[in-house]
């Protein structure tokens, strides 16, 4: 089987959404990803193959791994957060927990729908044997690992990402630039019946004499031509061939990571606003698509349920009523990572010679000239 680890290096290659000349709003952080939250590490394994062992279908998929706080953090530290289900067809693990105490532990996953259990388990193994020092309380970790389907490019049933894919995610998360497309957990995942997949983004907010930066990474594998919209324009509308679904058919993850000081209902708050940028792509959610929504933030490592905490923990947080410009920068930063992903996916042939094609940029171009929605 053919597995790809895709590093920080391998983002150069592949265009993004403001190389076409699409003029999203908002000022981003270097590198307009989720990395770009100081300390914030992703890793991915791609899993292609055509002539898997097991003798099933063909692989498709793989897995994303999103480190809060790095490989060289406390990786037992909470992290306060808050999550949102926009729809609900669709699974992350570990969210009865934040939405009870407000925090996870570990690293987020990220793969598709017949390996979370996998996932999950591998994480656990990995986990299990780093240094735990005296953050927990607990001697259980729960992993938060979300999933989307990617069953027309991918034999999900032949579970063909394993422990050995989840570890390489893991052990190779990096900072910096970071690919998109067709990689990691996106690998086989379609968006608006155009090849899909991962794509990320960020803004910067300045707020009350800080600087603080929002930053977030999608799955995305959802939605249907013709509602596909772009910066307003309506880009479906236009660019009709190679249709492949009459309906609704797919869901999309979206993780949000700020280095604002925010309480766990804050990121709740957080959470919903992504569900804006997905609906500035067009889509009204559907009833088959499972649109589920976490942030976190990397602040307030010290608040924590540490064995040495004390007895009264001191907290720091933004005002709610100065939050909106962080909900501003969520909508742009979400919308942005899912034409990110779709810019730089590839066409893919995959399960039952099924082919997805990319989304053409040149047409993509003409449709935003011609409504006047294009720098240049």
């Amino acid at each position: 089987m053919e597995t790809t680890q895709c590093l920080a290096s391998d983002a150069s290659a592949k265009p993004r959404a403001r190389d076409l000349g699409l003029p999203f709003s908002g000022k981003t952080g270097s590198y307009n990803a989720i990395t770009d939250v100081a300390g914030v590490e992703v890793g991915y394994s791609t899993v292609i193959s055509d002539a898997p062992a097991s003798g099933r279908g063909p692989a498709r998929t793989g897995i994303t791994a999103i480190l809060p706080r790095g490989r060289s953090g406390p990786l037992r530290a909470p992290v306060w957060a808050g999550f949102h289900s926009l729809n609900g067809n669709g699974e992350m693990t570990g969210t009865h927990w934040i939405k009870e105490a407000g925090y996870f532990t570990g690293p987020i996953a990220i793969t598709n729908t017949h390996s979370l259990g996998t996932v999950h388990q591998s994480i656990l193994e990995w986990m299990i044997y780093k240094p735990n020092p005296e953050f927990g309380p607990y001697k259980f970790i729960l992993p938060v690992v979300g999933e989307t389907s990617d069953a027309y490019l991918n034999d999900m049933d032949a579970f063909h990402v394993t422990a050995a894919h989840v570890k390489e995610a893991l052990d190779g998360a990096s900072s910096g630039p970071l690919a998109e497309g067709n990689v990691g957990g996106g690998t086989g995942m379609i968006c608006f019946e155009f090849k899909g997949g991962t794509g990320t983004s960020s803004r910067i907010v300045d707020l009350l004499g800080s600087r603080y930066t929002i930053g977030c990474l999608v799955q995305a594998n959802f939605g249907i031509r013709p509602l596909l919209k772009i910066l307003g324009v309506p880009v479906g509308e236009h660019l009709t061939s190679n249709r492949l679904f009459a309906g609704e058919q797919g869901s999309i993850i979206a993780v949000l990571a700020t280095d604002a000081p925010l309480m766990p209902t804050q990121l709740e708050r957080v959470a919903r606003r992504a569900g804006l940028g997905i609906g500035r792509t067009g889509t009204p959610v559907g009833d088959g698509s499972g649109d589920l929504c976490l942030a976190f933030s990397t602040a307030n490592l010290t608040a924590s349920e540490s064995a040495t905490a004390p007895a009264v923990g001191d907290l720091a947080f933004l005002p709610n009523n100065r939050l909106d410009p962080l909900f501003e920068a969520t909508a742009q930063a979400v919308e942005e990572a899912i034409i990110n992903a779709m810019v730089a996916a590839e066409s893919m042939v995959g399960h039952e010679d099924r082919l997805v094609a990319a989304i053409e940029h040149d047409a993509v171009k003409e449709v935003m000239r011609n409504y006047g929605r294009l720098n240049v």
